[in-house]
């Protein structure tokens, strides 16, 4: 401690005794040495300098005779890389501390090598750098530390390397043969020194050796660096001989420990500029001097703050319109004709050219757009809430609370049933557009629509609103939502919020039977059902309706069966539809239904149509016709006014006339017995006998009529393979 100690006074003694610093440099001096510029308070040469020593910090040397010329701190003799007014801050060059081994890989190797690369900055404006600096150690094992010019242990740290397979992420933390430690403020002397940790242990301990011994460094280093430098080289910098690195210093007026202090003696004063402002040190005693907002320059020469022209450095203080400099700031306005903010782009815009007059006359109509802008909104406020209204009446009218009620049992019982918005309606169908058409009756009308699934459905938009028909637009919708039968139309909800209900059925492609079997010639003569497939339809279609009659629950009479009713999918299969006018049967034991009577001519039950009693044998009746139009191809009822038509009135009667005769096979289709054979074609035509019985209980039960058109149906498809039936008999 002594040994530093009487120095570091007597340079203080002499520093105390020296003459007042000088506050102007005198004019020739030089200002530049190599690549570096020398801004006062530094100088080269007598009085060129802040303060009369030549050991003060502020008195540089320059070495013209090397190339580059080489920079140092007088007296002390480091290199100067740069030097920064605006921060007080210097670069300097340090040599890094190496210590090598004679045998890096063996724990008993020892130094062959050993230079420590110490740095005095004591007595000077300089201090190193606690911000911008670090200690840095780099060898395997290394262990690092430094002292203060008084001898005392500053700081320091400790590498070892990891083997590669175990790296673990970062740089220079300590496990990679790189270590950091930070650095104190108002340190003026760094003296290193090297060591080694784990290279003097015993043999016998492996893993001391694992842990210190790996990956061992034939050389360790030390050094002060920029941390900046230092973070941007990484490992890319030599490391294998001696090498300097850059070291942050920071500087100030250290004659005075603060500004007030300095104030006190104009004469001493470092900031000279009268554009200058005084800050107190930052590391250490002392202050430092800057130009003021606005100025740049040289706060410690006289006038050496000069203002700063905004208006030249666009990228720094942007302006988009007029920029005009004025001392210490500037003034940005957008030009003539245009106004806002004009320090942003595009933020001018063109001035209003509207007059005052103009300006009133836009406002008051403005005002009165307004008016009758909330005078309309409130209008169709109104329209909405009657809307809304209208809406829920209809609801309520077309049995939606009650359906609403009734949905969670059919839901609990599979059926899966949807009550559509009208909203959902309308998208579906364009709008009930005209072109989505797909047959008119006399309930309604039915549309194609397609749902926001991308289903297709057809929509049945029925034509009544009072409220006995409105009863049977309800009936129709409750007793389609208990059928489950493949060849019944899948009913999938309904919509009640409208005047006019709608029915969403499942969308069957392939139309109407009545239009198979009646399609003219031209474009529509694809239509036509093959011979062969309608003896298997009439079987399909009386299934279905056996299954109404027997199968649900309640039972249920179509009351409108005709082959108009029955479409066809995209397999031909048949499906039976339309049950506007349905009526649920009678329970055992009980009357017919006793009902006015409604159908479709040429296939309303004679029967029916005296006595307004209505009866499972009515179906029956109306059936026999759609089974007569599959076997003849002629339609049930042609109006006297259709000449085209051999027979005037009705099919059932001209068959019954013709049967009677014994020419009932006159008046069938060639094609289809041609097709099923002349035997089932006349087994075929009895039944229809039996089906059109004036009396009603002479007529079979729709499970018969089901039952016997399946066997003519087999016994026609034997027919037409007659191979496959000579191998069944010879199996037999």
């Amino acid at each position: 401690m002594e040994e530093y100690g009487l120095p570091r006074l007597l340079l203080f003694l002499s520093l105390s005794l020296a003459p007042p610093a000088a506050s102007q440099p005198p004019p020739g001096c030089r200002r530049q040495c190599g690549n570096v510029t020398v801004p006062y308070p530094f100088g080269i040469g007598a009085g060129c300098h802040r303060g009369a020593a030549a050991r003060g910090g502020f008195a540089l040397e320059c070495d013209g005779g090397r190339r580059p010329p080489r920079l140092t701190v007088s007296g002390y003799g480091h290199e100067v890389a740069a030097i920064s007014l605006t921060t007080a801050e210097a670069t300097v060059l340090l040599n890094a501390s190496r210590a090598c081994y004679d045998r890096p890989g063996d724990p008993d190797g020892r130094i062959v090598s050993l230079r420590e690369q110490p740095m005095a900055l004591n007595g000077s404006a300089f201090l190193f750098s606690s911000m911008k600096s670090k200690f840095v150690s780099i060898g395997c094992p290394g262990l690092a530390y430094f002292n203060d010019g008084e001898g005392y242990y500053v700081t320091g740290c400790m590498s070892v390397c990891r083997p590669s397979e175990r790296a673990l992420p970062g740089s220079c933390r300590g496990d990679d043969g790189c270590c950091q430690s930070n650095i104190p403020l108002g340190l003026d002397s760094y003296r290193p020194y090297l060591g080694s940790f784990g290279r003097r242990r015993r043999r016998g301990s492996q893993e001391q050796e694992a842990t210190f011994m790996a990956n061992t460094t034939a050389c360790s280093y030390a050094f002060m660096v920029d941390a900046m430098w230092f973070w941007l080289a990484g490992s890319h910098f030599n490391r294998t001989a001696d090498f300097a690195v850059p070291v942050v210093l920071d500087w100030a007026i250290r004659d005075a420990p603060t500004c007030a202090a300095a104030r006190r003696d104009p004469d001493t004063y470092a900031c000279r500029s009268a554009r200058s402002v005084c800050l107190e040190s930052s590391n250490g005693p002392g202050y430092v001097c800057n130009c003021t907002d606005g100025y740049q320059g040289n706060p410690y020469v006289t006038d050496g703050c000069t203002d700063v022209d905004e208006c030249q450095h666009r990228d720094e203080f942007p302006c988009y319109g007029v920029c005009v400099n004025t001392p210490g700031s500037f003034t940005c306005t957008c030009p003539k004709g245009s106004s806002g903010n004009a320090t942003i782009q595009d933020g001018c815009r063109p001035d209003s050219k509207f007059t005052p007059a103009l300006k009133a006359v836009i406002g008051a109509s403005a005002g009165v757009f307004l008016l009758l802008l909330a005078c309309f909104s409130a209008h169709l406020w109104l329209q909405k809430r009657r809307l809304l209204r209208a809406k829920r009446r209809f609801f309520e009218q077309n049995g939606g609370l009650l359906l609403q009620q009734q949905l969670g049992s059919l839901a609990s019982s599979g059926v899966a049933f949807k009550i559509f918005s009208e909203e959902e309606m309308a998208r579906a169908t364009d709008g009930f557009a005209e072109a989505r058409v797909l047959g008119r009756g006399g309930q309604g009308v039915v549309y194609k629509g397609v749902l926001a699934d991308g289903s297709a459905v057809a929509v049945k938009k029925s034509r009544v609103v009072d409220a006995k028909q409105v009863k049977e637009f309800a009936r129709e919708m409750l007793i389609l939502s208990q059928i489950n039968h493949r060849n019944v139309v899948k009913l999938l909800g309904c919509c009640l919020e409208v005047e006019v209900p709608m029915l969403v059925y499942e969308f069957v492609p392939n139309g109407s039977l009545h239009a198979h079997i009646h399609a003219g010639g031209g474009e529509l003569e694809f239509l036509r059902l093959p011979a062969g497939a309608r003896l298997r339809v009439a079987a399909e279609s009386a299934d279905a309706l056996a299954y109404m009659h027997s199968s649900a629950s309640p039972p249920i009479l179509h009351r409108d069966v005709k082959s108009a009713n029955i479409l066809l999918d995209g397999e031909l299969s048949a499906k039976v539809s339309d049950f506007g006018a349905s009526r649920l049967a009678p329970a055992a034991g009980e009357a017919a239904v006793a009902t006015l009577v409604q159908g479709t001519l040429g296939y309303l039950d004679p029967e029916y149509l005296l006595t307004s009693q209505l009866t499972c044998k009515s179906d029956v009746y109306s059936f026999a016709v759609v089974l007569l139009e599959l076997l003849t191809g002629r339609k049930a009822f042609v109006p006297v006014e259709d000449e085209e038509e051999e027979d005037e009135g009705g099919l059932a009667f001209a068959f019954i006339s013709a049967a009677q005769a014994g020419r009932h096979r006159e008046i069938m289709d060639p094609k289809v017995m041609e097709e099923i054979g002349t035997e089932v074609l006349d087994e075929a035509a009895e039944l229809v006998i039996r089906c059109l019985s004036m009396v009603g209980d002479e007529r079979p039960t729709m499970k018969e009529v089901a039952d016997k058109l399946h066997k003519l149906t087999a016994q026609a498809e034997r027919r037409r393979t007659p191979a496959a039936s000579v191998e069944n008999s010879i199996d037999d």
